[in-house]
C-alpha cells in the first residue's frame, strides 16, 4: 500500500490532508435562503420555463455586468452553442488551443471547423499577433477565451474582426465579475457567455448565461433557447431546449448574494499564496491587474524546471499523493484532444506558446474550503517538492513506489 509523500523521512513528517482539496471546490452561500427559495419553487408548482427566479437571475446579471441583455442557458456550453448560431456562424472560427475544451467542442458540434490560434505566454490569452496569418476565406469569426478572468485584448481583436468583417464573440467562463480596462466584461464582441457550473466561484449548480448588448441578437437567442417558440403555440424559428431551470436560478440569486463574499476570500487566499510562494524559486504565481476588478478565482502558476529541477507532472504527482488535487490546466492544448489532434499531426509545431504552457501551469486549491493554515501547508509541500531537484525527488519516488 502506498503511503502518502508526508509519511516519508524526505517530507520531515508533514501530517498529510485527510480530505481531496480540490481546485474551485464548490462555493455556497446561504443554505437556509437557498432552501427557502426551493420551499417557495416547489409550492409554486413553476419549475422551469421562463419562471420568477429565472427572471430575476437575468436581471441581476445585466445589472451586475451593466449590459442590456442577459439569457440564462441550462449551461455555458450550451449557451455557446446558441450564441453561435444566433450569430450564424459557418466553415471556421478561429480560437486559442489553451482553453477548455468546450470552447472547440461548441463549434464542432455545430459543423464549424476550430481553428487554433497560439497564444500570448504572457497573458496565456490568445495572441492578436498570430491571428491574420489563420484567416481564409471560410473564417467567419474569433472566438477569444477571457482566460483565468484576465481580458483578452479586445481592441486588437476587435480591429482585426473589423477589417475582416468578422463577427467578435468571447467565452467568458473565467471572468464573471472581472473588468478590462474598467469595463466589466460581458459588454465586448457580438457576445459573450459565462458560466455558472458548480466549480465557479459563483454557481448555479449548473447553468451559464449569454449577454449581449444588441437588442435583435438577444431576441433571437430567447427564441433559440427555447425551442424557437415565440408564443405558446407559434414557433418562429428553429431551437432547442436551452432553458435554465428556477431550481439552478435559485442557487444562482443565492451564489450571487454571497459574490462579495466569495471574492474576498479569493482575494484573501491568492495574497497568502502571492507571500508563501514568493521564495520558492521557479514556481511563478501568475499576476492580477489591481486596477481591474477580479473574482481571482484561480491560483495559477507556472513550473520553471530549468530553477526546480523537478518538471511540473512530478510536482503534480506529489500534490495528488498529499490529496491536494492540482490541475494540469489546460493539459495538452484542445489541438492534442480528438478529434482535432487526428486531423492535423503537426499542429503543435505552430502553436509553441499553447505547448510550453500546457508543460507549465498547475491550478492549486483555493475557494471557501480552504484558509491560510491549508494554503501555508500546500505551499510547504511545494517547497520541499521543489527543493532537492532531480536527486532527491528521484530517491522520493523510488521509495514511495516501494512502499
Amino acid at each position: 500500500m502506498k503511503k502518502h509523500l508526508s509519511e516519508l523521512a524526505i517530507f520531515g513528517g508533514i501530517p498529510a490532508f485527510t480530505e481531496k482539496l480540490h481546485v474551485n471546490r464548490p462555493n455556497i452561500g446561504s443554505k437556509q435562503i437557498l432552501l427557502q427559495r426551493i420551499n417557495d419553487i416547489l409550492d409554486s408548482k413553476w419549475l422551469s420555463n421562463n419562471g420568477v427566479l429565472v427572471q430575476e437571475f437575468e436581471q441581476h446579471i445585466a445589472s451586475l455586468v451593466k449590459v442590456k441583455h442577459c439569457i440564462a442557458t441550462c449551461n455555458a456550453t450550451t449557451g455557446l452553442e446558441i450564441a453561435i448560431k444566433a450569430c450564424e456562424l459557418t466553415g471556421e472560427v478561429i480560437i486559442p488551443s489553451f482553453t477548455f475544451v468546450a470552447t472547440a467542442h461548441a463549434l464542432q458540434w455545430l459543423g464549424i471547423e476550430p481553428i487554433f490560434c497560439d497564444v500570448d505566454p504572457s497573458t496565456h490569452n490568445i495572441d492578436p499577433q498570430k491571428i491574420e496569418a489563420l484567416i481564409t476565406a471560410k473564417t467567419t469569426a474569433i472566438m477569444g477565451v477571457h482566460l483565468w478572468g484576465r481580458g483578452c485584448d479586445v481592441e486588437a481583436l476587435a480591429e482585426i474582426a473589423r477589417r475582416h468583417n468578422l463577427k467578435l464573440l468571447f467565452d467568458a467562463a473565467h471572468a464573471f465579475g472581472c473588468s478590462y480596462k474598467g469595463q466589466t466584461i460581458g459588454n465586448f464582441g457580438n457576445v459573450e457567455v459565462f458560466s455558472f457550473n458548480a466549480t465557479k466561484f459563483c454557481n448555479s449548480f449548473e447553468g451559464g448565461a449569454i449577454v449581449t448588448n444588441d437588442s435583435e441578437l438577444a431576441k433571437k437567442i430567447r427564441l433559440m433557447k427555447n425551442f424557437g417558440f415565440s408564443n405558446y403555440d407559434c414557433v418562429d424559428s428553429i431551437g432547442i431546449n436551452g432553458k435554465m431551470s428556477e431550481v439552478s436560478a435559485a442557487m444562482g440569486l443565492t451564489s450571487l448574494e454571497s459574490m462579495e463574499d466569495f471574492i474576498s476570500i479569493n482575494r484573501k487566499n491568492y495574497k497568502k499564496y502571492q507571500h508563501e510562494l514568493s521564495n520558492i524559486p521557479g514556481v511563478n504565481l501568475i499576476t492580477y491587474d489591481e486596477k481591474e476588478r477580479c473574482n481571482y478565482q484561480y491560483i495559477v502558476v507556472e513550473i520553471d524546471e530549468l530553477i526546480t529541477r523537478i518538471s511540473r507532472d512530478k510536482i503534480y504527482e506529489i500534490l495528488w499523493a498529499e490529496n491536494i488535487i492540482a490541475r494540469r490546466y489546460f493539459y495538452p492544448g484542445c489541438h492534442q484532444m480528438e478529434p482535432y489532434r487526428s486531423r492535423i499531426a503537426d499542429m503543435g509545431l505552430m502553436l509553441t506558446n499553447t505547448r510550453n504552457l500546457a508543460s507549465r501551469v498547475l491550478a492549486l486549491p483555493t475557494g471557501t474550503a480552504i484558509g491560510s493554515k491549508e494554503i501555508g501547508k500546500i505551499c510547504q509541500v511545494l517547497r520541499l517538492a521543489t527543493s532537492g531537484g532531480n536527486l532527491i525527488n528521484e530517491k522520493l519516488y523510488q521509495n514511495l513506489h516501494a512502499c
